[in-house]
């Protein structure tokens, strides 16, 4: 099944082996998935970078409601900085990608009480060995030895963002340092194709570990 990349981002976050999503991988995923769909919208030549900031260009609107409406959300007459469009709205990202994902089949949400009285949701994937094969390919773009530029779009973005945003899910902390050469490689090429968002996705990151912010929707 083919997914959009927001919604592959956020299926990457899913500890298979727990079969849970671990609050390690809650903090930054709003800002993961709205840094997708920003990526989309690049690729699909419907936004302009201009230094280090954005503008919306015309064209036809997106398919998918959640992508159209970050790309609404950038402005079409002024150009402004990426961490906005990225950072602002995080808290209400995952939601829409959620149902999403319902609706396709792909993930199927409970409703439980914690202790018999808080509320929880409670996310199930209903094709594991389709996530950890989204997991081990995005691996294999860092682990394995091709040309960052003979990389898909998606998987090279995925690898980025989630060393970026430390999805423990893909890579342990000691993965990442042991590989910290080659992620500066695939990061520098994929700043050649979305210049400035990684570091905005970065920021957002850092700004939101720093006081405690996790963004669930």
């Amino acid at each position: 099944m083919d997914h959009s990349l927001p919604q592959s981002l956020y299926l990457l976050c899913y500890t298979v082996d727990k079969e849970k999503f671990e609050l390690t991988n809650l903090q930054g995923r709003g800002q993961l998935l709205r840094a997708g769909a920003l990526t989309e919208l690049a690729r699909a030549g419907l936004l302009e970078v201009r230094g280090s900031k954005v503008v919306r260009l015309p064209g036809h609107a997106p398919d998918d409601p959640f992508i159209d409406a970050v790309w609404q959300d950038v402005p079409a007459d002024r150009p402004k900085s990426w961490i906005q469009f990225v950072h602002a709205k995080a808290h209400t990202a995952e939601k829409p990608v959620r149902q999403q994902l319902v609706a396709a089949g792909a993930i199927t949400v409970e409703h439980e009480k914690r202790l018999g009285l808080l509320p929880l949701d409670r996310v199930v994937v209903n094709d594991p060995r389709q996530v950890r094969g989204l997991q081990e390919r995005v691996r294999g773009a860092v682990l394995g030895a091709a040309a960052p530029s003979a990389l898909p779009t998606d998987d090279l973005a995925m690898a980025v963002f989630a060393a970026e945003v430390e999805v423990t899910s893909v890579l342990t902390g000691k993965e990442r340092r042991a590989h910290k050469q080659r992620l500066k490689e695939l990061a520098a090429h994929y700043d050649g194709v979305v210049p400035g968002l990684r570091k905005a996705l970065r920021d957002s990151y850092l700004s939101s570990r720093a006081v405690g912010g996790g963004w669930s929707a």
